[in-house]
């Protein structure tokens, strides 16, 4: 399994010198072996993706976790939706409302974006997920609903032996009333249980958190408390505060490590990072 991250940052992206070390454009991951192509999310970090693709790849397959702004503002400047020759799926959670197509034409369409849906030379494929277990090439992938204001998916994606776990927005603490002591009642336990890597929303620090309950992300404390009781090999810290810079997710990082030790690799997720395994 090869990965590639393509944004990291959370809510709105953030260019500038101060954050040139984990990057400003926001979430967009690549997951990919010689034969599929699959993105999570497309955040503004789609937009330079599309730009490398090798013109070989004759269909893609673009898993959404949820569609709030910052995970799908990149959709409509990825080039191989305007290549005729290019296939693209669109996967995303069903909703008790809106089909996912109904929602996706909301974002394609005045006032917010020029070009219609309907216009590009082919029509993506839309999928709905919810609870489901699917495969795409020789990847087994499994999607679940997480804590996160709207239907929001997180992404467990097996390759052979390896598992990479994807929950980019996600409050631990909404989920369990005694996290992180009861892993079967909390939310996202299932995908990232013995994962090899392990994406997790971390935007907040523990002191910030209780003046953002209910906003949908956790704190970084919390994020490393899931990791070790999902034992995960590695936690990349993902989803960063897009008005923290690259010195101040460093203090933040180095604060949670500080007099401790774990079983396990953590990091805060850095644009342009690359993981094969």
């Amino acid at each position: 399994m090869n990965i590639k991250v393509w944004g990291c940052r959370g809510s709105l992206p953030s260019p500038g010198p101060e954050n040139n070390k984990y990057g400003g454009n926001t979430s967009c991951v690549q997951v990919y072996d010689k034969d599929t192509c699959i993105i999570l999310d497309a955040g503004s970090g789609i937009q330079r993706l599309g730009r490398f693709l090798s013109p070989e790849i004759k269909e893609i397959h673009i898993l959404l976790t949820h569609l709030h702004i910052d995970h799908t503002m990149g959709l409509g400047f990825f080039l191989p939706l305007y290549n005729p020759t290019v296939e693209v799926h669109l996967w995303g959670p069903s909703s008790s409302t809106d089909p996912l197509l109904q929602r996706l034409r909301r974002y394609f369409s005045a006032p917010l974006f020029p070009v219609r849906l309907g216009d590009l030379p082919n029509h993506p494929i839309i999928h709905e997920l919810s609870m489901t277990d699917f495969e795409l090439g020789r990847f087994k992938i499994k999607s679940e609903y997480v804590c996160h204001p709207g239907p929001t998916l997180a992404y467990r994606i097996q390759y052979e032996n390896s598992i990479f776990a994807y929950i980019p927005d996600h409050e631990l603490r909404i989920g369990s009333a005694d996290f992180p002591n009861n892993p079967e009642w909390t939310s996202g336990f299932e995908i990232a249980n013995n994962a090899d890597l392990l994406f997790h929303d971390g935007s907040y620090t523990i002191k910030e958190y209780p003046q953002k309950i209910g906003w949908g992300h956790s704190a970084v404390k919390d994020v490393i408390l899931f990791a070790q009781m999902c034992k995960v090999k590695r936690l990349a810290v993902f989803h960063h505060e897009p008005t923290n810079t690259d010195q101040q997710l460093d203090e933040i990082l180095l604060g949670n490590l500080k007099d401790q030790t774990f079983d396990f690799q953590i990091e805060m997720c850095r644009e342009g990072n690359t993981y094969s395994f």
